[in-house]
């Protein structure tokens, strides 16, 4: 069986994050999501960002989630994954992606990672850019699952 590792913080998961999900749920015959510390404040507790996900992958039944520490490649043995999937969004994302890519396959050079372009609809979402328009009031719903949208709408009210 095919298994592989959707990391990142999903502070908060996005409809780009769902489209790579998608698309790995495609490719693998089992999908780890795994919900990350972040180095940036986050806006929501991993145990919140797990409890926003698990409704959204539930049409995934090839698909779980979970919340991890430390370093990835760890986590993705301990899972007794084969690949790790990246989204990758825009030319700047490559840089960064293809660093951690390197580091991670000097640690642990069996597990794959492959990158994964989303939608080109989703191309310019972010989480921080979501947050960043639910902060002052502006509509995400296009953006977000409509539960997520709701829980920023919360977290924001003034």
């Amino acid at each position: 069986m095919r298994h592989c590792i959707y990391p990142g913080t999903f502070d908060p998961i996005t409809c780009g994050h769902m489209d790579v999900l998608s698309r790995a749920a495609r490719l693998f015959d089992k999908v780890t999501l795994a919900i990350g510390e972040s180095p940036k404040q986050p806006l929501f507790t991993p145990e919140q960002r797990l409890a926003m996900i698990r409704p959204n992958i539930a049409e995934f039944p090839n698909v779980t989630a979970t919340v991890f520490s430390g370093l990835l490649v760890e986590f993705a043995m301990a899972q007794k994954a084969d690949a790790i999937i990246r989204g990758l969004r825009e030319l700047s994302d490559f840089e960064f992606e293809f660093n951690m890519a390197l580091m991670n396959r000097h640690l642990q050079p069996s597990i794959e990672t492959i990158f994964v372009m989303p939608n080109e609809q989703f191309s310019y979402t972010s989480s921080s850019l979501v947050k960043q328009v639910a902060r002052y009031g502006g509509e995400v719903a296009h953006f977000v699952p409509a539960n997520v949208a709701q829980a920023l709408k919360v977290a924001f009210k003034k």
